[in-house]
């Protein structure tokens, strides 16, 4: 059966489309999907290392062959992706879903693969902690059980390594670390949390044995006490409203805490990964521990490179709100050249379910903010559309942070990240023209709304491919609950200044 899918269509992830035509040449109706082999045909193939007109050909999962005119034996799928292009599927190691299951915003794993796999992303990342009383092998097996149960999307996992509310979980001992490293999982320290200083020795040896273990260690980067004394101050004068929450989490309580994270990783020699990095003086304290050539990486995500401070003084502020909060505009050209010159390593989204009521109500103030928000399905969008096509970044480097440099540095590369024989089938085709004004309630998360919301975005995924499974595609996701997969990992990969593995 031939078919041909053309816009203008209406659908839940985007509901207006611009005309483009991705012809598909089904075996059997849906049965084709699962076919052990297709052919992508005339797309432009781009990875991190450039782009170039080619076929790609995926085998039972596996990306077989990749070249100009390849053959298509009797029964092969193709899909024609003519005047699209053809990228590795996005990862995306860094949200939080099953965060607190009484919000109705609050995404587990299906509701949030639906909106990474609307957005061109094909691996999540998510954080579990250990459960009191239990030992830290049934924490991470009752979390795949999880996984096993409600991904569509494939997903890795890191373990907190902090006590969270009532939690009063032991640090890893250095065997569970070994466990960790052998397992596949990766560790988050917050030195945002009173218990970093309280235990800052403690956090010291934690890192040494991760190090020593071959884990690469996620970091918070604020100072507890310079945000503590700030908030007291400004409730003291009684400045607590949203729009103060830049005054009570200054850039120098970012920045001292990037400069610590870097002593300890020089100390040490473990590596780091800073997570969500937000101002021009923490990234300037991150590429100093680089230029001494520490395995220091960096981490920024959505909401620094489209927003500025200001958006707090808005009726709606407080949808805006993340730890730490948006900056400058000086700080998010920093971070755009920090993504071209290759210091910025990872754009991702820090993804935290929430609907537009449960980010407002209580009435969002300095004593209760709610970090991060619903950026899933827009972030690698709104990366190419701000980014690519304004210049600001190439295609490659696009790919890099969005898919590349992840893959490397949590063990999934090259199995993922890239569009190379013997890697997942994971690929998006990719319309470049696609105009698309984003609005409220077409999200697939449970959140359903955007901050970004009127935005106009050109350039937007029409077919995300899963393992060779066609997983989205006509605005809809058809990939099943319980079809992904827990990503097999290995040691985390080093990279230079432009991405590579030395």
């Amino acid at each position: 059966m031939k078919t041909t899918t053309r816009g203008p269509s209406r659908m839940p992830g985007i509901r207006y489309w611009t005309v483009f035509t991705v012809l598909i040449t089904f075996a059997v109706g849906l049965a084709a999907q699962q076919s052990s082999e297709l052919i992508i045909r005339n797309g432009l193939v781009v990875t991190d290392t450039g782009r170039a007109e080619r076929d790609v050909r995926i085998r039972n999962g596996i990306i077989a062959e990749v070249g100009p005119n390849l053959p298509a034996p009797a029964g092969t799928k193709t899909i024609d992706a003519r005047g699209m292009l053809v990228i590795p599927g996005g990862v995306d190691p860094h949200t939080h879903l099953l965060e607190a299951p009484d919000r109705k915003g609050d995404d587990d794993y299906t509701s949030a693969s639906r909106a990474a796999l609307a957005g061109g992303i094909t691996t999540i990342g998510n954080f579990i902690h250990q459960v009191a009383g239990e030992d830290l092998t049934t924490t991470l097996d009752n979390a795949t059980a999880v996984v096993r149960r409600q991904a569509i999307a494939d997903v890795i996992l890191h373990v907190r390594a902090h006590t969270l509310g009532s939690v009063k979980a032991p640090l890893p001992a250095a065997a569970d670390l070994r466990m960790l490293a052998e397992r596949g999982y990766s560790l988050k320290v917050y030195l945002i949390r009173p218990e970093f200083d309280q235990n800052a020795a403690d956090y010291l040896r934690l890192l040494f044995r991760a190090g020593t273990a071959g884990l690469l260690t996620m970091i918070h980067c604020e100072d507890n006490a310079i945000n503590t004394v700030m908030r007291e101050r400004l409730i003291a004068e009684g400045h607590t409203a949203i729009t103060y929450v830049n005054e009570s989490q200054p850039d120098l309580s970012e920045e001292v805490a990037v400069q610590r994270a870097v002593a300890m990783s020089e100390v040490t020699g473990a590596p780091i990964y800073i997570v969500h990095l937000s101002s021009e003086r923490a990234l300037r304290a991150a590429e100093a521990g680089m230029a001494r050539g520490l395995p220091v990486y960096v981490e920024t995500r959505i909401l620094y490179l489209h927003l500025t401070k200001e958006r707090f003084a808005e009726s709606d502020g407080g949808i805006y709100t993340g730890n730490p909060p948006v900056k400058e505009q000086r700080d998010q050209d920093a971070l755009w050249a920090g993504i071209a010159k290759g210091t910025v390593h990872v754009v991702d989204t820090d993804h935290i379910g929430f609907t537009r009521e449960e980010k407002l109500n209580p009435p969002p103030t300095i004593r209760n903010v709610k970090p991060a928000g619903n950026y899933l399905q827009e972030n690698l969008p709104l990366l190419y559309s701000q980014g690519v096509r304004k210049g600001r970044i190439t295609l490659e480097q696009f790919v890099a942070v969005t898919a590349t440099n992840p893959a490397k540095l949590f063990g999934l590369y090259p199995r993922k990240g890239t569009i190379a024989v013997g890697s997942d089938g994971d690929v998006v085709i990719w319309d470049p023209t696609l105009n698309h004004t984003i609005r409220d309630g077409e999200q697939l998360n449970n959140g359903n709304f955007s901050v970004f919301a009127g935005w106009e975005v050109t350039g937007w995924p029409v077919m995300t491919i899963r393992r060779g499974e066609v997983v989205y595609q006509n605005g809809k996701v058809i990939g099943l609950p319980g079809s992904g997969q827990l990503a097999p990992r290995q040691r985390w990969q080093k990279l230079t200044a432009t991405g590579a593995v030395r």
